[in-house]
């Protein structure tokens, strides 16, 4: 064998050797792991693996839009960009569905679904309250609606305070932990409701007294929280007691007694406003227009024109028009032959002339300034056998109907479990009601 065969064989055998130990080289090591690098079941693939892969555009999420002030449903749907023939579908859908669509609020929310963006909804959802819902659904015959009712939670707190100022800085110190501040204002308006046969707020209450409340808590959707009813209540005057238990008798609707078990319902109102203040006590006083010292025959409430004026009893209209001084004038003579005057109104209410019957709490007028009056005020007074006298004194213990004998035992059982909880500390209470 010649010696050029020889050497081209060994020169092809050195470059394989070569090129095998470049190849083990630069080859990755296997891992550890024999599955790494395998995709396993539940495992998400790559951002990028997974854009190339799944390529489907995500559901958008709900759009909500709002009622504008003097927009109707059409334009709301119209200023989404729906058609025409879609809003008028969706209008008639609604209104056959508990809405009513010339006396939306404005403001209302409007809640639109669709499958893509830029597609007609699929579902709409119309806030029309706190706790309620119409949820409408497209399908292959229309749209179809469904009412839903959101729930709420009741519990039973006690509150108790004591009053410096008015019954509102009181309340608002001693509900804070349980009420947010409108709710306080409404409980302290349901307690001057429930002893407005018997309290005063703008006069009795001095600095000092006392309140407690056993008051059931309403919370609903996304913690709005409400007052519920007033299951007892008390009020230390000057030393004196007055409370309010809420008992349900076969004999009438539910109603407050006091302790002793006589109605809360009186004769009369003691006030003939429901939201009052005072301006001016019964006494003397300088008279601002005349410019002298006068006595001053009646109680002066001062609110804002146009406020109505209520009948503190059932009565007969004895006068009803200008009186001097007075301005428009109403007089009322009730059964036990007590009157009552209405001073300085600005109108008379729809059927209010000499004879009419009037009942406890009927509305008979507007508070005005006419007559000798600087500003809108109502002057009242109260008649006893032709004197005036003070409205503090006169209707103060004119008691209402007992508890019948046939229910006592049961009044006592409850008045003991409402009053006796209201002795506890503020907080919530947990009662045994049958």
């Amino acid at each position: 064998m010649t010696r050029k065969p020889l050497r081209a064989r060994a020169t092809l055998y050195l470059t394989v050797a070569l090129l095998v130990l470049v190849a083990l080289r630069y080859t990755p090591e296997l891992p550890d792991n024999p599955a790494a690098g395998v995709l396993q079941q539940g495992e998400a693939l790559p951002a990028a693996t997974a854009a190339l892969v799944d390529s489907t555009p995500a559901a958008p999420e709900p759009r909500i839009e709002k009622l504008n002030r003097g927009e109707t449903l059409i334009g709301l749907f119209k200023r989404v960009g729906l058609s025409d023939r879609a809003a008028s579908d969706i209008v008639r859908a609604a209104s056959a569905n508990a809405i009513d669509a010339r006396y939306l609020k404005a403001g209302m929310p409007v809640e639109f679904t669709a499958d893509t963006a830029g597609s007609e909804p699929k579902e709409l959802v119309f806030h029309l309250g706190i706790d309620r819902l119409l949820r409408m659904t497209k399908t292959a015959n229309g749209w179809t609606g469904t009412e839903e009712r959101l729930p709420w939670t009741t519990d039973t707190v006690a509150v108790a305070g004591t009053i410096h100022a008015n019954l509102y800085q009181a309340m608002d110190s001693a509900a804070v932990k349980y009420f947010p501040a409108h709710a306080k204002d409404e409980l302290a308006w349901a307690l001057a409701d429930i002893f407005e046969y018997r309290v005063d707020m703008s006069r009795d209450l001095q600095d000092g007294d006392q309140f407690r409340a056993l008051v059931e808590r309403q919370v609903g959707p996304g913690g709005v929280t409400r007052v519920g009813k007033v299951l007892a209540a008390d009020f230390m005057l000057s030393g004196s007691d007055v409370s309010a238990v809420l008992f349900d008798s076969k004999a009438a609707s539910p109603q407050y007694y006091d302790a002793s078990g006589r109605s809360l319902r009186a004769q009369f109102l003691r006030v003939p406003l429901e939201f009052r203040r005072i301006s001016d006590s019964f006494g003397s006083r300088y008279h601002p227009i005349l410019k002298q010292w006068r006595s001053h025959k009646g109680t002066d409430y001062a609110a804002n024109a146009g406020t109505p004026v209520r009948a503190v009893g059932d009565a007969i209209v004895v006068r009803a028009g200008w009186a001097g001084g007075y301005g428009n004038l109403i007089e009322l003579r009730h059964p036990n032959g007590y009157h009552t005057r209405y001073g300085h109104l600005r109108a008379f209410a729809k059927g209010i002339r000499p004879g009419a019957h009037v009942d406890i709490s009927q509305t008979i007028g507007y508070v005005g300034t006419t007559g000798l009056s600087t500003g809108p005020h109502l002057h009242f007074e109260v008649i006893v056998n032709g004197q005036q006298r003070d409205s503090r004194v006169a209707l103060k213990n004119i008691s209402g109907v007992p508890i019948a004998a046939s229910e006592r035992a049961a009044f006592d059982a409850r008045r003991t479990l409402l009053l006796g909880s209201l002795n506890q500390q503020s907080g919530v209470v947990r009662l045994a009601l049958r």
